[in-house]
């Protein structure tokens, strides 16, 4: 069994291989050539387990920007039929050591509950709850009444200055377990502006007097996308803008062809778990929330 760095060429076996365990964790080809194609960027890691040259596990690490103190979060997955035989040990292994070089002072995963006790081994503490739901975009309902005031377009025509102010709102109060705190623009700019999967057509923000006061970002690709962060700016909260550019990106998503949308939002989040309610999100899995001191 071989445990090395990934490189270009195992971008699709790892695809397929998360596809087929966690298709509701979205991730994407462009997105994964991104990382793999960048070995001395200390921000990402990834390694495969290697069996007979066929990809039988997979993992990848990435700082969580503008996090203080710098957090990391990781995914780690073996297929079922290699379970046991130590290949997670040594993928966590590599990337606990990825982390540590890159400067991260804790790891953050999103893990199936069978593997808690697993992680515990290692220094791993649950702190909640995350839970994943899905929809086709085009049962998705209506669209709600847009506010006079309110004008929803798409990030295509949108200044990305304006996004990213509202972004560091949000960063700096949404529920989770690392502090953001701010994140400079040029380095937002590469992270998430420039990121290959963000669908800046399937994305929406809500404006108001040239500022955006709502906005849902979508990564993806033209089968599937992900609902990475949706926020409303404190201030305009309890207005139902939340629902407003979710319905329309679905409904973006639909006319584009994408029959398939997913989410996440951790178990205390009422107000956003009511709003995917509301748009008809199926809930399909639920993770803990796992956190290990490096």
């Amino acid at each position: 069994m071989e445990i090395r760095a990934a490189g270009p060429g195992d971008v699709d076996a790892a695809v397929a291989l998360h596809d087929a365990l966690v298709p509701y964790l979205v991730i994407t080809r462009s997105s994964l050539t991104r990382w793999v194609a960048a070995p001395a960027d200390p921000r990402y890691g990834s390694f495969v387990a290697v069996d007979d040259g066929r990809i039988v596990g997979w993992a990848w690490s990435g700082l969580i920007g503008g996090s203080d103190p710098l957090d990391g979060e990781l995914r780690l997955l073996v297929r079922p039929e290699y379970r046991g035989r130590g290949i997670g040990t040594r993928l966590l292994d590599a990337i606990h050591g990825s982390l540590r070089a890159a400067g991260a002072t804790s790891a953050r995963v999103f893990a199936d509950p069978a593997s808690v006790e697993w992680a515990t081994r290692f220094g791993y503490r649950q702190t909640r709850q995350v839970h994943y739901a899905g929809i086709d975009p085009r049962k998705a309902p209506d669209l709600p009444e847009v506010p006079s005031e309110v004008q929803l377009v798409p990030f295509t025509e949108i200044d990305p200055r304006l996004l990213h102010a509202a972004d560091e709102v949000a960063q700096r109060t949404k529920p989770g377990d690392a502090k953001i705190s701010s994140q400079p623009y040029d380095a937002w700019l590469a992270d998430i502006w420039n990121s290959p999967d963000l669908l800046r057509a399937v994305s929406v923000a809500a404006t108001h007097q040239g500022q955006v006061i709502a906005f849902t970002r979508s990564h993806g690709d033209d089968a599937k996308i992900w609902s990475r962060m949706t926020s409303t700016l404190p201030e305009y909260r309890g207005r139902g803008l939340a629902k407003l550019v979710k319905a329309a990106a679905l409904r973006r998503a639909a006319e584009a062809g994408i029959e398939a949308a997913y989410t996440a939002n951790y178990d205390g989040n009422t107000p956003m778990l009511a709003v995917n309610d509301w748009l008809g999100y199926d809930r399909i899995a639920t993770h803990a929330v796992l956190i290990c001191p490096l």
